[in-house]
Formats: C-alpha cells, structure tokens, sequence
C-alpha cells in the first residue's frame, strides 16, 4: 500500500476519497533510558535508546494506519501527517505518536503515446490519441 504525505499519487487517479482515519501509539521510557538520556542531555549526543522506541512506534502506528485502510479496501493513504508528543506526570514519562491520512480508491491513468515530429506534437494527433483513449476507457 501506498503511503504519502502528498496529496496525489504520480501516474494513478483517485476515483474515490474516504474519510480520514487516525493512529495512536503511547509507549512509557524505562529507568534505564532516562538514565541514559539524562547523561546525553548533560555531556551532549543522540539519546540511541529514545531514537530506537520512536522508529518502532512509529513503524507500530503506520502499520496499524494501513490495516484500517485495507479494512476499506483502500488503495492508497495520502496527506499522511505525523505528530510526536511527550506525556509525562506523577513521575513517569510517555511518548505517543499519531498519525492521520486520508484513504483513498486509486484507478490506473491511461497513457497513450504520443508521436512528435520534427520536435512539435501535432494537435491533430493529440485529439485522436484522447478520443481513443475515451473509447478505450468506455
């Protein structure tokens, strides 16, 4: 399944848009990546532990995105948004990950060849080649 923070997808159509559909993921640090964190944020670096939970949260959060959307029969999620937020109080702290996207039905986009002469396409030629695609399509 196609999944794209863009709003269309190169070569296809969408011949139907659906309802967009959200995704969470809430996940707690443990004593030891805080501990571990805290000591990055003193001397300075990247915080490994943090960077692997946020990669499987979000692998676990668009995953559980495409199961709804195929739940549809969508083909494709577009306009894919991502939004990381810190839940922390009473002594813990938590990550959570939502994503939204706005399913969609894809169809194929015909594509007729076109042939040039001399480096100009020729009108003519043009509206032959949309006529026969209509036909074909009908």
């Amino acid at each position: 399944m196609i999944v794209t923070t863009t709003n269309s997808i190169e070569g296809r159509e969408i011949s139907r848009y659906n309802d967009p559909i959200a995704a969470n993921v809430v996940i707690g640090t443990n004593i030891f990546s805080d501990i571990g964190a805290s000591y990055v944020d003193f001397f300075g670096g990247r915080s490994t532990s943090y960077e692997k939970n946020m990669q499987e949260m979000y692998k676990r959060v668009t995953e559980t995105l495409k199961q709804r959307a195929q739940a549809i029969r969508a083909d494709a999620i577009i306009g894919l948004s991502v939004d990381i937020d810190e839940i922390s109080g009473k002594g813990s702290q938590m990550f959570m990950i939502t994503v939204v996207g706005t399913p969609v039905h894809l169809k194929e986009v015909a594509r007729v060849p076109v042939e040039k002469q001399d480096d100009l396409l020729d009108g003519e030629l043009i509206q032959q080649k949309v006529r026969a695609d209509i036909i074909l399509e009908n």
